[in-house]
């Protein structure tokens, strides 16, 4: 009786592990593939604004990104709370203290070699970390932005004290990346794909009927019709 039920059991589950998505699909059943190779900050695609920055200031450039990006993923993906981005921003914040500190100072440093000592540089500082918090902000791209910070999330809390540049360096393109619009690979985006078609309105295409109310005439009808059908999404 006992391996009866236990049959029974196993025969209801059997369907429902079959078809679950993986774990790491909080928003797609098959996310879209972001991943880019290792970046060093010069690469024209990141647009870090960093004219004539040495290695050591693009790498800080890197990781003051990786803050920045992780701080507005904290602000904007909390309608998902199982990717954890607020929480990984605030470990990351706390581990990472030492070394945000020291890329802080790096570019404060390249904003007064480039920019001018005293206040010039200072500003122009501010200014920048004020303007890069803006480039993450996405509406459209945000379930694919938010599924890569809430990974780049994780990947910082557990890397090494001192290495969190190394995060930045092998995801940074994934993250940049991720603020362009690509979907779900499975199931398509329905809802991203729609296209209202409306009929032509110009008066040309109308004939007024007081009985029957304005009437389309057939010819317009007809084009927009070839109109709305080409429109369709094919994928």
């Amino acid at each position: 009786m006992i391996r009866s039920a236990l049959c029974r059991v196993a025969l209801t589950v059997l369907p429902l592990t079959m078809f679950a998505a993986p774990a790491n699909a909080q928003l797609f059943w098959n996310p879209p593939d972001l991943s880019t190779p290792p970046v060093t900050g010069a690469e024209p695609d990141l647009k870090l604004g960093l004219p004539g920055a040495t290695p050591e200031e693009l790498r800080a450039g890197l990781v003051w990104n990786l803050r920045a990006a992780l701080n507005v993923a904290a602000l904007q993906c909390e309608f998902e709370p199982t990717l954890l981005t607020r929480t990984n921003y605030n470990a990351m914040i706390a581990h990472h203290d030492s070394e945000l500190a020291s890329a802080l100072e790096t570019l404060n440093g390249y904003f007064q070699r480039t920019v001018g000592k005293g206040k010039a540089g200072q500003a122009a500082s501010d200014q920048y970390g004020t303007r890069i918090y803006s480039t993450y902000s996405t509406v459209q791209a945000q379930r694919g932005f938010c599924q890569i910070a809430g990974s780049i999330g994780r990947d910082a809390i557990f890397a090494n004290r001192g290495h969190l540049y190394e995060v930045a360096q092998k995801r940074m393109g994934e993250l940049k990346k991720s603020l362009i619009l690509s979907g779900e690979q499975y199931f398509g985006t329905p809802g991203y794909s729609f296209r209202a078609s409306l009929p032509p309105l110009d008066d040309k295409c109308w004939k007024v009927n007081k009985k029957k109310g304005d009437l389309l005439l057939s010819s317009c009808k007809a084009r927009w019709e070839a109109e709305a059908q080409a429109a369709k999404p094919t994928g």
